[in-house]
């Protein structure tokens, strides 16, 4: 089977799955959405959207978060793990925005790229989630995902980001990457795929 074949296959069991998928890190706004993202780093979303209505509460723009000293953004994001270097990241992220950008989150992907703690991934979610713009950010599922169903042979994210965008209509990208995302959660886990994913049935 092709790789177009198989994208096509992907695209239409996806969306029949998954019609109307939602980003899991709940935010308001760039800036949350931004911050959320950079906690989500070697942690699941469910943990990110319990530690982050307390850290919003308290720091609830660049501005406020620009002024925290780092421990005590560590307090509040221990449980998201590496929550020294992360509350490290966010209050240098924040200064930065303020600096540089009139604490407003930045619509360009180098200007994203260029914050502590926001790398390529990162940006490539909040441009897309928060901006609008196309991009398809690749974690781990998607990684896996696109290896077991056959989209890339890639041996980097960056390889497996520019297989998928060469398969995939740019319009489709971010709910792709979305439905992606949680098929891998809920029906194709990294263990194995489960008797529900209708993907691997049809491809494998």
């Amino acid at each position: 089977m092709k790789r177009a074949e198989r994208a096509a296959i992907v695209a239409e069991e996806l969306a029949r799955g998954i019609p109307n998928p939602e980003v899991p890190l709940h935010h308001r706004d760039a800036f949350t959405l931004l911050v959320a993202v950079v906690l989500s780093a070697q942690c699941t979303d469910a943990r990110v959207n319990l530690v982050t209505p307390a850290l919003f509460a308290a720091y609830p723009d660049a501005a406020a978060l620009a002024a925290a000293d780092w421990q005590s953004v560590g307090q509040l994001i221990h449980s998201c793990g590496f929550f020294e270097s992360k509350a490290k990241r966010l209050v240098a992220m924040a200064q930065q925005l303020c600096a540089r950008h009139g604490g407003a989150v930045p619509a360009t992907f180098e200007e994203l790229e260029a914050l502590p703690g926001v790398g390529h991934k990162t940006a490539s979610v909040v441009m897309n989630q928060a901006f609008g713009h196309p991009a398809f950010p690749v974690d781990t599922h998607i990684f896996r995902l696109a290896h077991r169903w056959g989209l890339s042979r890639g041996a980097t994210v960056e390889k497996v980001e520019t297989d998928l965008k060469k398969l995939f209509p740019q319009e489709t990208w971010g709910q792709l990457h979305l439905r992606m995302v949680l098929w891998g959660r809920l029906h194709c886990p990294a263990r194995g795929c489960n008797p529900t994913c209708a993907v691997c049935a049809r491809v494998r």
